[in-house]
């Protein structure tokens, strides 16, 4: 099976490449680099001064990604600015993929998505779809929103829309209650990967799973212009309250009445 990959540029996106290359390997990769603008605003001075441990959280991920794998698998890549450039679709075009797998880019556009591989284009969501969707982090809406119990991720089938195409599986991920930040993202990332691993071989064993999110729950989709200073107040003091949850069992009882897809 020839899968090619679609991913950001980024440690835990590189981890991943590797992941899947040494049980599946990988025809090609593309990578997104997006340009890097630096824009101080009171905002974020406001953060690093009196909220460290929510940046630090993210970079130490990165730092640990970045230790444990330095490079890339050595197979035929590219590296974009934009996804869905024309460069991007012929490369891809040009490998023929039976299967192509997506993970931390911009929004897949027509064009790309016209490729059709006769696998399809599978997509990883770090949320639990379609309880919560969109960005910047859906674990962290989780917290400052005290939804602790909708941590989780999500394999789906890619459509144009927001983390909004029909669900291979999906899972919660499971906390003990005495993570910090740092450690919460890393386990859901982990996760992340693990599940992806598992739905990439249940596809390329030739099983089938495609159920529509509306057949489920309606959802809520958060965005990023909505991630301002007091949703990061609330994510750094709901974290005891988050572990405090997982120790009286409350995060378990909640979890009865969400459904996700299992493998």
């Amino acid at each position: 099976m020839k899968i090619v990959l679609w991913i950001g540029n980024e440690p835990n996106q590189k981890a991943l490449a590797n992941k899947i290359h040494s049980l599946f390997p990988l025809s090609g990769i593309i990578t997104e680099t997006r340009p890097y603008k630096r824009k101080i605003t009171l905002s974020k001075i406001i953060e690093r001064l009196f909220l460290p441990s929510i940046g630090r959280a993210w970079w130490n991920m990165r730092a640990h990604y970045n230790n444990a794998y330095s490079n890339y698998p050595q197979v035929k890549t590219l590296d974009v600015e934009n996804i869905n450039s024309d460069e991007a679709y012929e490369f891809s075009k040009n490998l023929s993929p039976d299967l192509i797998i997506v993970s931390g880019t911009r929004l897949i556009k027509e064009k790309m998505l016209s490729l059709k591989p006769y696998k399809g284009i599978l997509n990883l969501h770090t949320g639990l779809s379609p309880y919560i969707k969109g960005g910047p982090n859906c674990t962290n809406w989780c917290i400052a929103t005290e939804q602790f119990h909708l941590i989780g991720n999500t394999v789906m089938w890619i459509d144009s829309g927001i983390d909004s195409g029909n669900i291979v599986t999906s899972e919660f991920t499971e906390l003990s209650g005495i993570e910090n930040l740092e450690q919460i993202h890393l386990k859901v990332m982990e996760h992340a990967h693990e599940l992806y691993m598992k739905a990439i071989k249940f596809v390329a064993d030739g099983k089938t799973s495609n159920v529509p999110q509306a057949s489920i729950a309606k959802g809520i989709t958060y965005f990023t212009k909505d991630w301002n200073l007091s949703k990061k107040i609330s994510l750094r003091a709901n974290i005891s309250k988050l572990n405090m949850a997982v120790k009286s069992n409350e995060v378990n009882k909640k979890r009865e009445n969400i459904i996700v897809v299992r493998l």
